[in-house]
């Protein structure tokens, strides 16, 4: 076993995991997050429900799906820890993924016990949903740092621990991940607003004002000023790190962001004027997910060239 083979495995886990998530994304958007009742990990009492209603077939097979996805950083942990010995950095990431993936099935099984799912519009489902966006994009990082750590850029191997100087330098990159997860916490609210309340249709900006709409739905109006903030903040985070586009890969990874950056603020306002279908929907977490990961591998070579 060598360490281009964790990093082809890691690879595939990260890949494979985005999938999961739009799968996920689609289980919320069509109201199917209850089609196994509130049993966990059973699905309505039973392994394998006959005569299943579609809701059913599409909340088995993301748990089905996410159950790979466990079995996946599973064996990267394993992998990671016969390659590598104590003290380098790859195993710390696989630990973190382990850490993140338990935490996402956790808080999956969470939101089915508790009900928190299909038509729940209650603030603990806000709250559950946000701790939900956040461990996802965490566990998409730690995986990313797999990937990083097992590569062969010798500043990749580096120990667990951060120095005063690596954190100093990683101030920037840090509150661009800050403003991409507020934004995307908030646009997973937006979205279970739409999904809720598709029926209600546009509203005029007076209407949430007086605040004669829903709740959730009011608590969307916050994502659009979270998603311009982070999106003029990784912008301008690209021409402050001009000087790093000597590096062909971080070159590639700036126009990545930038242009993901450019294109979701694109969809949002799209997803608005077409009321938020379920297509429109997946594509915009997709190129948010693609975004997120573009710019965590970007930081990490920033951090690299920064010592």
């Amino acid at each position: 076993m060598s360490l281009r083979l964790v990093r082809r495995m890691a690879w595939l886990t990260l890949i494979y995991m985005i999938l999961v998530i739009l799968w996920g994304a689609f289980v919320r958007a069509t109201g199917s997050g209850a089609g196994c009742g509130d049993h966990w990990p059973l699905c309505n009492g039973t392994v394998v429900p006959r005569a299943a209603a579609l809701e059913t077939i599409i909340e088995l097979t993301h748990r089905l799906t996410s159950g790979v996805s466990l079995a996946l950083v599973v064996i990267l942990f394993f992998m990671s820890r016969r390659v590598v010995p104590k003290g380098h950095g790859l195993r710390s990431a696989a630990n973190w993924s382990l850490g993140f993936i338990l935490a996402e099935a956790l808080i999956g099984a969470g939101l089915v016990l508790f009900e928190l799912v299909a038509h729940n519009a209650s603030l603990k489902r806000v709250f559950s949903m946000s701790a939900h966006l956040a461990n996802t994009f965490a566990l998409l990082a730690a995986l990313s740092l797999v990937i990083w750590r097992s590569s062969p850029n010798p500043h990749s191997h580096s120990v667990t621990c951060f120095s005063r100087a690596d954190l100093s330098t990683l101030r920037l990159p840090l509150f661009g991940a800050l403003l991409l997860i507020l934004a995307g916490m908030s646009g997973a609210i937006a979205a279970l607003g739409d999904t809720l309340y598709s029926a209600v249709g546009a509203l005029p900006l007076q209407a949430y004002v007086d605040g004669d709409v829903p709740f959730l739905l009011r608590l969307r109006i916050i994502h659009p000023f979270l998603a311009v903030a982070a999106g003029g903040y990784l912008l301008w985070l690209q021409t402050h790190w001009a000087n790093f586009h000597d590096d062909s890969t971080f070159a590639k990874l700036s126009w990545a962001v930038s242009s993901c950056t450019l294109l979701q603020i694109g969809l949002g306002f799209a997803n608005v004027a077409l009321a938020a279908p379920i297509w429109m929907q997946l594509v915009h977490l997709g190129v948010g997910v693609l975004l997120w990961t573009a710019f965590v591998f970007q930081s990490f070579i920033f951090h690299s060239k920064s010592k």
